[in-house]
C-alpha cells in the first residue's frame, strides 16, 4: 500500500538563469519502506525531501502523504498536517542548545497538546530503547555527536509520524556511529513499522536501504528493489 503518492511533480529556481532541482518526478513509496534517494550534488535529494515534508512547495505536481494531499493545503493547515504526521532528522542534529534532552524531545508533543504526563513517560521509554536513559537532564552539548543524532531519531518517532524524513543522517558522523545510527534505524522499521525516507550521498546508508531511488538533475534515473540485506531483489 502507498504511503507517499508523488505525481508528475516540478520545482524549479530562479537566480538569474531557471533550474528545474526537480523535473517531472513520479514514484509513489509504500508504507513500512527503508529508502533512500541517491545521487551527485545538485541532483535534488534534499528539494525532494523538503517537497515531501511540506517544507516547500512545488510549481506543479502533487504530493499525497495517506489520504491528504498536501499540495492542495494552506498554509496553516499544511503546518498543522506536518506536525502531526511527518517526522524530521536533520543531519545537523537540530536540537534546541538551551533545552535539556527531555525537553527537546518533549517540545512538538507539547504543541500537540498532549498531556505533560503522557509525552515525558513516552520520552523517557525511548530513551532507554536507545540506551540514552541517564541522559534525559542533560544538554545537547554535553553528548556526542552520535547521541545526539540518536535524540534526534527519537524526537522524530516521539509522536508515531506516518512517514520518516531523515535528510544526510549520517554526514556528520563517523564510520561507526553512522553504522549504529543505521542499526537503530532498521530496528524501528522493523520492530514498529517506522516508514523511513532518506537523503544521502553515503555508501553505507545506500547499502542498507531497501529501496534505492537515483537522482540526477532533478530527474529519476533509477529506481531499485532491494532485500534486506541491501541486494538487488530477484524478479
Amino acid at each position: 500500500m502507498s504511503l507517499v503518492t508523488i505525481q508528475h511533480l516540478t520545482k524549479i529556481y530562479s537566480n538569474h538563469v531557471s533550474v528545474r532541482a526537480i523535473d517531472d518526478v513520479s514514484l509513489a513509496l509504500e508504507r513500512g519502506a527503508f529508502a533512500a534517494l541517491a545521487g551527485p550534488s545538485g541532483s535534488g535529494k534534499t528539494t525532494l525531501l523538503n517537497l515531501v515534508g511540506g517544507l516547500d512547495r512545488p510549481d506543479r505536481g502533487t504530493i499525497v502523504i495517506g489520504d491528504a494531499e498536501i499540495t492542495a493545503m494552506p498554509a496553516g493547515a499544511l503546518a498543522d498536517f506536518r506536525l502531526a504526521h511527518v517526522g524530521f532528522i536533520f543531519q545537523a542534529f537540530n536540537l534546541f542548545p538551551v533545552l535539556t534532552v527531555l525537553e527537546n524531545l518533549e517540545f512538538v508533543p507539547a504543541l500537540q497538546g498532549r498531556p505533560a504526563a503522557d509525552r515525558r513517560r513516552r520520552a523517557r521509554e525511548l530513551l532507554a530503547a536507545v540506551d540514552l536513559a541517564e541522559v534525559g537532564d542533560k544538554r545537547p552539548n554535553e553528548l556526542s555527536g552520535g547521541q545526539q543524532q540518536r535524540v534526534a531519531v527519537v524526537r522524530a518517532i516521539l509522536t508515531e509520524p506516518e512517514v520518516v524524513l531523515a535528510d544526510e543522517p549520517t554526514a556528520n558522523l563517523d564510520t561507526a556511529n553512522g553504522a549504529r545510527l543505521l542499526d537503530l534505524m532498521e530496528r524501528l522499521n522493523r520492530e514498529r513499522g517506522v516508514t523511513f525516507l532518506f537523503s544521502t550521498h553515503d555508501p553505507q546508508v545506500m547499502a542498507r536501504a531497501r529501496r534505492l531511488i537515483r537522482l540526477r538533475d532533478g530527474r529519476v534515473e533509477g529506481d531499485e528493489q532491494r532485500t534486506p540485506a541491501g541486494e538487488p531483489a530477484r524478479p
